[in-house]
């Protein structure tokens, strides 16, 4: 069964979404504050974790940050704070998502599913024998191992949470090829996708920042006006 963490210091929104996603079918864990859910994590290895920025004890930022440096499970942000800024520094941060309060269960649950089918995905392919892990992609000095999910730079391992994975092996499938927006929200986000449009602006940079020698000036992931991105099999000169 899958196990989520939901981590709210709102009684309200933390025994709603509890008591909605055990109906669903989910193994339920909360926590009402930040050092709490930093143990829950520890202790349960939740498969996804939702997370609400303001909270009592240690902000969500910072829990993010502990998530992050002992795993790559995904989080799905969940806060009252609804300017761009704010919703741009959590996706920066490497959250998978980011829902603004207060939110549609129902989008929510589709938006989950959605980051456990890619992860179901992921594992599919990892457990498919000696075939699967011939699995990799290549573009210049980038190499991306499907089946391990790693992603080297010049031979050196970068560390990419599963969206930021997902897109870049979306791209390099499509190498030197104009992505739209669309077609890539399509494929990653879903077609009824309906949240920030700057969220896939945002995994892009943080993508660049960390395949690009120069990431303010990209020469492999580059943007087409008007259109979308592309991926080159060699960075340009």
């Amino acid at each position: 069964m899958t196990k989520i963490l939901v981590v709210d210091d709102e009684p309200t929104y933390r025994e709603t979404l509890e008591f909605n996603l055990t109906r669903d079918g989910f193994d339920v864990l909360t926590a009402p504050s930040g050092p709490e859910a930093v143990v829950a994590f520890r202790n349960a290895h939740p498969d996804l974790i939702l997370l609400d920025l303001m909270l009592p004890g240690m902000s969500g930022e910072e829990v993010f940050r502990k998530v992050r440096d002992e795993s790559d499970v995904p989080v799905i942000m969940l806060t009252a704070k609804d300017s761009e800024i704010d919703r741009v520094v959590g996706l920066e941060l490497g959250a998978d998502d980011y829902v603004t309060k207060p939110y549609s269960y129902r989008e929510l649950l589709a938006r989950i599913r959605a980051i456990l089918r890619r992860l179901e995905k992921s594992a599919g392919v990892a457990g498919g024998g000696a075939s699967a892990s011939a699995d990799v992609l290549s573009a210049g000095g980038l190499e991306l191992d499907v089946a391990a999910h790693e992603v080297r730079v010049n031979g050196e391992p970068v560390a990419m949470p599963l969206r930021e994975f997902e897109l870049l092996e979306l791209l390099m499938e499509n190498l030197n090829r104009v992505l739209t927006r669309t077609q890539i929200f399509d494929a990653l986000w879903g077609v009824d996708y309906i949240g920030d449009p700057k969220t896939l602006d945002v995994h892009v940079k943080r993508i660049r920042s960390k395949i690009e020698e120069d990431p303010a000036n990209p020469r492999q992931l580059v943007t087409v006006r008007g259109l979308g991105y592309k991926l080159l099999e060699h960075p340009e000169k």
